[in-house]
């Protein structure tokens, strides 16, 4: 290999950045964070970031070079563990094994990049995204990851791999929604029959809303919090239930959208309201079929072991990249398991070999002597 990243180097800025709390819905421990990442950042790229807040939560951006975006490489610095969490779940390393909140998901992504990226022989036409509240679904960050990512030869997402270390080249899409019931309140035991129950027009719209999953195509359609009526002996007059939808194409995420949207009340006087969408769209094999292809190649050319695919149902902010028509490889960052839970941790083993491949990938897709072009090398 002709670039081998420095791994105590590595294991001592993760540190740093796990931490260095970053809950989402925290502002201040999000800009904290902004912090940290952007020094790191500056001191392997020789540049510092454009810091851009967007409603309260900070996102940095460097564009490295003169010329247009050719390589956009993406990642977020929030996370979904509270302040505090340390205490329970302190930084460690032991059994080759890299512990603490965030580790996983994905803080070690971004100190691969920088490291990945200072490494390249050339810069120019790469741009390095890290976003803070994608763990919310992106609501600040969307727009400003569309535009980064339009025109694009790739999008590199750095978040954690699927199980085993296999690369995530197709992602579900995300929809969610709220359907809320309008019933008529009376008195649960005097004249019951007065009343227009929502409870009762809440089940039939649950099993309404589940039929519109499609198994065969790995569409789901999940009911989740559920709640109606105000006591006991009244009949409820509101309800309310919220649904997560996730699709595997577009085609399929407009027919539970049309599904959804065209539920109507089965009991005489109730009313059925529904708010939502989608969220996200899918990131389809289709995107990353080629960047997979070409990512097989070069880790042979590196004496790495054969790369694995995996398809999941979780979303990440590769399918807002993939959405904008660019080829995007998701789970190109740390090798381990454990996101959002007690067991989150990194294999410390694939950090330098999956360090050295991102910087492969990138310089393969960079113009200049030695570019593949749109095909992957033989």
């Amino acid at each position: 290999m002709t670039f081998r990243p420095d791994l105590p180097a590595m294991l001592a800025e993760l540190r740093q950045l796990v931490e260095c709390e970053s809950p989402s819905a925290d502002l201040a421990a999000v800009a904290r964070s902004a912090d940290l990442v952007a020094g790191l950042g500056a001191a392997h790229l020789g540049v510092a970031p454009e810091r851009i807040v967007l409603d309260g939560r900070t996102h940095l951006r460097w564009r490295l070079g003169s010329g247009p975006t050719r390589v956009l490489v993406l990642g977020h610095h929030d996370t979904v563990w509270p302040i505090g969490s340390l205490l329970t779940h302190p930084f460690a390393v032991e059994g080759g094994r890299v512990r603490g909140p965030g580790c996983f998901d994905m803080k070690t992504g971004l100190v691969m990049a920088f490291h990945a990226v200072a490494g390249l022989p050339a810069r120019d036409g790469v741009t390095i995204l890290v976003v803070g509240d994608e763990e919310l679904g992106s609501p600040s960050s969307r727009g400003l990851i569309e535009a980064e990512a339009t025109g694009a030869a790739a999008a590199f997402v750095l978040e954690a791999a699927a199980g085993g270390g296999a690369l995530k080249i197709e992602r579900k899409g995300v929809s969610r929604y709220q359907v809320e019931i309008q019933g008529r309140a009376a008195h649960a035991g005097l004249e019951p029959e007065a009343g227009v129950n929502a409870s009762v027009e809440l089940a039939h719209q649950l099993l309404a809303v589940t039929a519109a999953a499609d198994q065969a195509l790995g569409t789901t359609v999940t009911p989740t919090v559920a709640q109606a009526g105000s006591t006991s002996n009244t009949v409820p007059a509101q309800g309310a239930f919220a649904v997560d939808v996730r699709a595997r194409s577009i085609a399929e995420q407009a027919r539970v959208d049309a599904a959804l949207r065209g539920l109507r009340p089965v009991l005489p006087g109730a009313a059925v309201r529904v708010a939502g969408g989608p969220n996200r769209p899918p990131l389809e094999a289709s995107a990353s079929a080629d960047l997979f292809a070409r990512a097989c190649v070069l880790a042979a050319g590196l004496g790495l072991a054969p790369l694995r695919a995996a398809a999941v149902g979780g979303a990440s902010d590769g399918n807002f990249t993939a959405g904008v028509g660019t080829p995007t490889l998701d789970g190109l960052g740390a090798v381990g398991g454990g996101a959002h839970a007690d067991d989150e941790h990194v294999l410390i083993e694939h950090l330098a070999d999956r360090t050295a491949l991102l910087a492969a990938l990138i310089t393969d897709l960079l113009p200049g002597p030695g570019a593949a072009g749109p095909e992957p090398r033989p």
